[in-house]
């Protein structure tokens, strides 16, 4: 059975990714010692932040027809199975070694491609009717993420 789903859903989902991600870097961060790269993990929990703070405001000028529902759910199992998705395979819990930098930056190198992953997945389940074309912007943000944590990685030593 093919699914379809809305903008509101996706942006739902983006929302959760963002707080997954916020809280792996603040536990990395709460498990390091050197104070830079505590800064710098607690900075990128920071964008976390206001990446889901963005998304929450993309998803609210949604017009009605890009949150229609496609199909007939009533009790809101596509965006359960988009959480569980979601939650298992992007920033989700796992075991970080707070000893490495260079461990704790390829774990969220690997996140962040995931969560690209997903949305370019997702992307391709929406109609241009129901904002397929607002995934774009999510895309985007992701794309910048993984340029600054990998220019961070290179620096590391």
């Amino acid at each position: 059975m093919s699914y379809d789903f809305n903008a509101d859903e996706i942006f739902e989902m983006a929302e959760q990714m963002e707080r997954n991600g916020a809280v792996f870097y603040r536990n990395a961060a709460a498990g390091v010692a050197d104070r830079k790269n505590k800064e710098m993990l607690l900075m990128l929990a920071g964008m976390e932040d206001d990446h889901e703070k963005t998304f929450a405001e993309m998803r609210a000028a949604l017009t009605a027809q890009e949150k229609a529902t496609t199909v007939f759910d009533p009790q809101g199992e596509a965006v359960l199975y988009l959480k569980a998705l979601v939650d298992t395979r992007v920033f989700f819990k796992k075991e970080i070694d707070t000893t490495s930098m260079k461990d704790i930056l390829k774990e969220a190198l690997l996140a962040e491609k995931d969560s690209i992953v997903f949305y370019l997945g997702m992307k391709e389940m929406v109609p241009e009717k129901l904002g397929k074309a607002r995934l774009e912007a999510i895309i985007k943000e992701e794309m910048n993420h993984i340029k600054l944590i990998g220019g961070k990685l290179s620096a590391v030593k």
